[in-house]
């Protein structure tokens, strides 16, 4: 939690700075390669610790809504949908099975489908409640806003009383069940990793 802390106050102080010097936003590629930079230092020098922590960072500028994935080693990768964590490959498949229906979903949508792919990380015995996640939201015309506990528990509410998904399949399972491959002409692309390679 500590190295995201730091890094949150890093991303936090290059765009203040930038707004300053330049009157508008950073670019969100543009501090995700400061992000990398100076995560890469840490992999160079034998008196660094490299950060332990991968971030997941969404944000909206001229070019557009981006959500980049960041890894310890300061590879960091545009996505367009994305879980990380624990549990996290439910999430993800969820994801990338839906892909095609985030272009043209609404706001309520968007947070429905986050919902049930986060709901797809827990186990069985546990539900989506105020108290174990947290909404935010960014895109454009919206600033930045996280919401508070009555207005996230509202926003669950619009997936109470969904069947959960069943599980994916296991590479073990010799069943042939309905659901689409992962690999294949209608699975999304990989991502390709940018890796920050200045040093200062």
């Amino acid at each position: 939690m500590a190295d995201a802390r730091i890094l949150s106050k890093f991303m936090r102080s290059e765009c203040s700075s930038h707004k300053f010097a330049h009157g508008d936003g950073l670019p969100v590629n543009r501090l995700m390669t400061k992000v990398g930079n100076r995560m890469q230092l840490c992999t160079q020098r034998y008196d660094k610790r490299p950060y332990g922590v991968g971030l997941l960072v969404a944000g909206y500028d001229d070019n557009g809504p981006h959500i980049y994935q960041t890894c310890p080693s300061a590879n960091y990768t545009n996505c367009k949908a994305m879980a990380i964590g624990s549990r996290s490959q439910s999430a993800r498949t969820y994801l990338e099975r839906n892909l095609d229906a985030f272009k043209d979903a609404s706001l309520e949508e968007l947070l429905k489908h986050g919902m049930r792919a986060l709901r797809d990380t827990l186990p069985n015995d546990v539900n989506l409640t105020s108290k174990n996640v947290s909404i935010a939201v960014v895109g454009k015309d919206q600033l930045f806003e996280i919401f508070d506990e009555e207005k996230t528990q509202a926003k669950l509410s619009l997936i109470e009383g969904e069947e959960r998904r069943a599980p994916a399949p296991t590479s073990d399972s010799t069943s042939s069940g309905s659901q689409p491959p992962q690999d294949g002409p209608g699975a999304p692309p990989d991502a390709v990793p940018t890796v920050a390679m200045e040093t200062e």
